[in-house]
């Protein structure tokens, strides 16, 4: 049976950076299993290690996800005695998440599980480095035309 090219299986991007995508998390799946966190956790994380206070807003845009999505996330975390959130301050709408000294504790461990990940694409650091910048480019210029189309 002839099939139209554009809809072959073979030739979608969606379903290369979706097969991709499982394929990555695949693989952090039992390395953060050792470390006790999901993966969603793990991104979390990786903002509270660079930031270690952050708002839910900045949190929100730094991973391109909602409040609610991240809330039941934080509130896991805040159980797991990782991060703690209160009330800003100057602005009781706002709410801080800051890192505890756990959560700082678990960084090593994390940075180690990050490391096998990477060794097992078989990639050198700098293959990696232009992997994930085409990819992070590829995500901006979608978010842009999405925007454009609801505009």
């Amino acid at each position: 049976m002839e099939h139209g090219g554009n809809l072959d299986l073979d030739h979608q991007l969606c379903i290369a950076l979706y097969n991709a995508s499982r394929a990555v998390n695949g693989c952090y799946r039992p390395l953060l299993d050792e470390l006790g966190i999901t993966y969603s956790q793990y991104a979390v994380m990786l903002v509270m290690w660079d930031r270690g206070t952050t708002t839910l807003r900045d949190l929100g845009s730094a991973l391109y996800l909602d409040s609610g999505t991240l809330s039941p996330l934080l509130k896991r975390l805040e159980g797991m005695g990782l991060v703690t959130r209160e009330r800003h301050a100057a602005d009781e709408r706002m709410l801080d998440v800051r890192i505890t000294p756990a959560g700082t504790a678990l960084r090593g461990r994390a940075a180690a599980a990050q490391q096998r990940v990477e060794s097992m694409t078989e990639y050198d650091s700098a293959e990696v480095a232009a992997l994930r910048d085409e990819l992070n480019a590829l995500a901006e210029r979608m978010r842009n035309a999405s925007r454009r189309t609801l505009a």
